[in-house]
């Protein structure tokens, strides 16, 4: 399946403005609106991938497993903004991406310090999500909680999007954010207080 609109092809004079519409044509099996989806969403897509993975080629893969999981996938968007859902995806093929990488022995390069912003100690720690102790930390918030962590923390999301993508308001989000790093750091430090009960070392 090819992403990018096929040579010859004329760009859909009545293609919808709306990405749900757009999406629910993709559904259908119209390749016009799949590339119209993309001419409108690769840029910032690639720009925020690229933020977080310093090399172009696994970039460019992950990209285009995005809108080939799209075209597979979009009949189970549920309406609205594509932004959001968009984003999940790329983050999650990101995440599998750099497993694959791990898994093979090659490790990806190193980000210039210069490039991306300093992280906090929450992000710092959730880049590793699905590994070490952070899982146990997170099952021990409540689920709303964590949905927001992993929305707006591992996926990248900002607070509109967060909130499209959810389902709850803005202010929802920050409230819940807020909480569930409060919940979190006490999480982890309760797991550490369990795996070295004297709280020393030896």
């Amino acid at each position: 399946m090819r992403l990018l609109r096929p040579s010859g092809e004329p760009r859909a004079a009545q293609a919808p403005d709306d990405d749900a519409a757009l999406l629910r044509a993709v559904a259908r099996g119209d390749a016009a609106a799949l590339g119209t989806l993309h001419d409108r969403h690769a840029g910032w897509l690639h720009a925020r991938l690229t933020r977080r993975c310093p090399d172009p080629e696994t970039v460019r893969d992950v990209l285009q497993d995005t809108f080939v999981t799209v075209w597979q996938s979009a009949a189970s968007h549920r309406g609205g903004e594509a932004g959001g859902w968009l984003w999940v995806i790329a983050a999650r093929r990101l995440v599998d991406a750099q497993r694959v990488r791990a898994r093979a022995g090659r490790p990806v390069p190193a980000e210039p310090v210069s490039r991306l912003p300093a992280p906090s100690a929450e992000e710092h720690v959730l880049a590793g999500l699905e590994f070490g102790d952070v899982g146990a930390a997170l099952d021990r918030i409540s689920p709303e909680l964590r949905e927001v962590l992993r929305a707006t923390v591992v996926d990248g999301l900002t607070t509109r999007e967060a909130s499209r993508l959810l389902g709850i308001p803005e202010g929802t989000v920050k409230t819940r954010a807020s909480r569930a790093r409060r919940e979190l750091r006490a999480a982890l430090a309760q797991l550490t207080t369990e795996s070295d009960p004297l709280g020393g070392t030896a």
